[in-house]
């Protein structure tokens, strides 16, 4: 067993960048350990994720705001404040935040990410409704 103790006061946020489309911050909740991640996740109005799959699936718990959420072939879903998704182990995906208001979310992903090209901004306006 572990204890992993709240953030460290004073440390700072991590601004994402090459696998997400606009402003992106995030704080781990725990190390990666053991094949799973957990990070807490702010996403600015319109920013997303690049298209992506995790090896072993992913729990998305959406903690304030409102957002998207679209597997590859679907249509986009909203999702918002106490939504909490469950993402198949390798199901093609992306999510980030409604046009008009910020995101956040605490991901928890299980094995690796697999990064794939940038949710073109003409896919994304379907999701603006």
């Amino acid at each position: 067993m572990q204890v992993f103790h709240g953030r460290d006061q004073g440390k700072p946020s991590e601004q994402r960048g090459a696998t997400f489309t606009g402003v992106v911050w995030a704080d781990p909740v725990m190390p990666p350990e053991d094949n799973v991640g957990i990070n807490h996740v702010f996403f600015s109005p319109g920013a997303r994720t690049f298209w992506h799959t995790h090896e072993y699936g992913q729990v998305l718990h959406v903690t304030s705001g409102r957002g998207w959420i679209c597997s590859d072939g679907d249509e986009p879903q909203e999702i918002r404040q106490g939504d909490v998704v469950w993402i198949r182990p390798n199901e093609r995906h992306w999510h980030g935040a409604a046009a008009d208001t910020f995101m956040t979310h605490l991901a928890i992903s299980l094995g690796k990410a697999d990064w794939q090209e940038e949710l073109l901004q003409s896919e994304y306006p379907a999701a603006h409704r």
